[in-house]
């Protein structure tokens, strides 16, 4: 297993003018507004026991009300916390203090805690595991309390999380008189690991564990449950187990099925846990379970998920482009189980994904005023499909947000001898190596363009290696140490160029990344894609919108394939963004009239194709956008 570790997100200061108002904005308006909409909507209020507050959510198409608001809460707490790392702020952390408060208060004497079922059901608690998210729930609020912790210090919510974990092991287990169950909403497991590495107590280890190693084993527990509550198990409303990847046990599932957002998370609790464990049958289990994501079901853009009906996965190759589900929530956990399988084997592949989902799956969800969200992400829209200030299910608006506001730990890993970078964007860290300190400052205008520069800087002088991700799109790239040139074809292994030597303090490293604009094209068994080609330049994905194209709906732009693209620099647009522009054609209607169908073909007029940053786009007027655009 890999030797590196995540430099954490508390370490690194974010400096380059990308990411620092990203974060700004977050920390300045969308953390505050969130917190508005939570109370608007009676998701605070559900957390003041004991009068329930009115349903402000109409049941859905499953008959099902919203009964995860304690998981809105406990991410917002996370999302407030790495804001409070970067800035305090008395305000917000007098909010979170009161939703302790109302937690506190709240929690039963043996424990459990959650509001919903305290309120209304109380008699029905860990009765319907399958569908009803108190597992999950406490996953997200123990997240929350392990970042309030890490940012603050105070550990009162912690230690009521704990006391909850406490009754959860207590109640699930493989002991005779423990149910042998676990959540449909995989969450739990990966904060039972960060509570591990926050302890380093074993038995959250264990517990993460044992939920991971149960899921789909038989008797199903899920049939025993529905039997238990009086009801037929083939009446279960996504009919199939493989919804929430329970359809059989871990280890052996090849295929990923069911809903996106549960398979990310699950799939990045086994990567934990198979580097904690130095477990190779999870290992060998991520790895095929990835290779079926790369090899058929990812979009360009990285989201995740054909369909809304199970707000998940098809089968393979089917990437509708107008009909596209892939939720935000879906690309933020992409990232998360990325990051994971790269601390399994430093190996480029799983940072370039993880790179691709960040800049172009999962920022979209988040606008540039930070407060309107996408749920779904289409790679195609005639212009109805907007941004909303906020959702019935606003499991997206709090996982843009705090991604946003940690995204600083996903830049760098070390080992005792070594450090990584992973990403670029302009940092500085301190990282302790078996040699001593060392402080780092990459400099950049990344992802804009690749010229990056690196300070490295020991306390002494000492013998260390640095390993930079060349990325799988970089072609021809060029380094140099002090001026002098490296050779990066012979130094890189596995996506990585590695530079080993003695390091002085103000040593420098130059890394130039070309970001030439290029063609992308899809397997022809995508259908959908046929014909057709998308731009790309460095780690951005580009599309067409209306506003940049006037005349019409985007769809009738038709790109030649011999058309020079060039890049240009937009001072006036969103701080500085690089378009692309080429010459194209608009296919019109002209004399057509009243007809459908004729035998002659329309006419093409002349044009100039202007494409932006997928992840910017809706941040302007209403229109229509494309990803996949015609090619002549």
């Amino acid at each position: 297993m890999n030797e590196f570790k995540p430099v954490q997100f508390v370490d690194v200061a974010l400096e380059g003018q990308f990411w620092r108002e990203r974060l700004e904005t977050v920390l300045t308006r969308t953390i505050p507004s969130q917190h508005v909409q939570l109370g608007k909507h009676g998701i605070l209020q559900s957390l003041t026991l004991p009068n329930p507050p009115p349903l402000s959510s109409p049941r859905n198409q499953h008959n099902f009300v919203q009964m995860f608001w304690d998981s809105d809460a406990g991410k917002w707490i996370e999302a407030a916390s790495y804001a409070l790392s970067h800035r305090p702020e008395a305000d917000i952390e007098a909010r979170i203090e009161k939703i302790v408060d109302d937690l506190e208060n709240a929690q039963a004497p043996d424990g459990y805690l959650n509001c919903w079922y305290l309120q209304r059901e109380p008699d029905k608690r860990w009765t319907n595991l399958r569908d009803n998210h108190e597992l999950y729930n406490l996953g997200h609020l123990l997240e929350g309390g392990i970042a309030y912790f890490l940012a603050t210090g105070r550990r009162r919510l912690l230690d009521i999380l704990e006391r909850y974990v406490d009754h959860v092991r207590k109640t699930f287990g493989p002991n005779p008189g423990q149910k042998h169950g676990y959540c449909g909403h995989q969450e739990i497991e990966l904060a039972l690991v960060k509570l591990y590495r926050l302890t380093g107590e074993k038995k959250h280890l264990d517990l993460a564990a044992y939920f991971i190693n149960e899921r789909g084993r038989q008797p199903h527990y899920f049939d025993q449950e529905a039997a238990a509550r009086g009801e037929r198990p083939r009446d279960c409303w996504a009919k199939r187990y493989e919804y929430n990847q329970s359809h059989r046990p871990v280890r052996e599932q090849t295929k990923v099925v069911g809903h996106a957002v549960r398979a990310m998370y699950m799939f990045s609790a086994m990567a934990d846990l198979a580097a904690e464990l130095n477990d190779d049958s999870l290992k060998k289990a991520c790895e095929v379970l990835w290779a079926d994501v790369m090899t058929s079901k990812i979009y360009i853009t990285s989201g995740l998920g054909p369909a809304a009906a199970n707000e998940g996965f098809t089968e393979g190759h089917d990437l509708p482009n107008d009909t596209a589900y892939a939720e935000t929530c879906a690309s933020v956990a992409l990232i998360f189980w990325a990051h994971r399988m790269l601390h399994l084997d430093l190996d480029g592949r799983y940072a370039d994904v993880m790179e691709q989902a960040l800049f172009n799956g999962a920022l979209t969800g988040l606008s540039r005023d930070g407060e309107h969200y996408f749920y779904s992400n289409p790679l195609d829209s005639d212009g109805r499909h907007s941004r909303w200030a906020w959702h019935i299910c606003p499991c997206c608006t709090m996982n843009s947000s705090r991604l946003i506001a940690s995204v600083g730990g996903y830049f760098v890993s070390a080992s005792e001898d070594a450090i990584a970078f992973h990403l670029y964007g302009g940092i500085s860290t301190n990282i302790r190596l078996a040699t001593g300190n060392v402080f780092l400052r990459e400099t950049s205008a990344y992802p804009s363009f690749g010229s990056i520069r690196i300070e490295v800087s020991p306390d002494a002088p000492a013998e260390f290696t640095v390993k930079l991700r060349i990325p799988g799109w970089a072609h021809e790239a060029e380094a140099s140490v002090g001026g002098y040139p490296v050779d990066v074809t012979a130094c890189t292994r596995n996506g990585y160029l590695s530079i080993s030597r003695l390091w002085n303090a103000g040593d420098t490293i130059a890394l130039e990344l070309p970001m030439s604009p290029e063609r992308i094209y899809a397997h022809p068994s995508v259908k959908q894609d046929i014909g057709r080609v998308a731009l790309k330049r460095g780690p951005l994905v580009y599309c067409v919108e209306e506003v940049d194209n006037p005349g019409g709906r985007v769809q009738r732009l038709k790109l030649p394939r011999d058309a020079r693209i060039e890049t240009v620099e937009r001072g006036d647009l969103f701080d500085g963004v690089v378009t692309l522009t080429a010459s194209a054609q608009r296919v019109e209607d002209q004399g057509w009239g009243d007809s459908l169908y004729r035998n002659a073909p329309p006419i093409a007029s002349d044009c100039r194709l202007t494409a932006l940053p997928y992840y910017l786009w809706n941040n302007r007027a209403k229109g229509s956008m494309q990803v996949w655009l015609l090619e002549s």
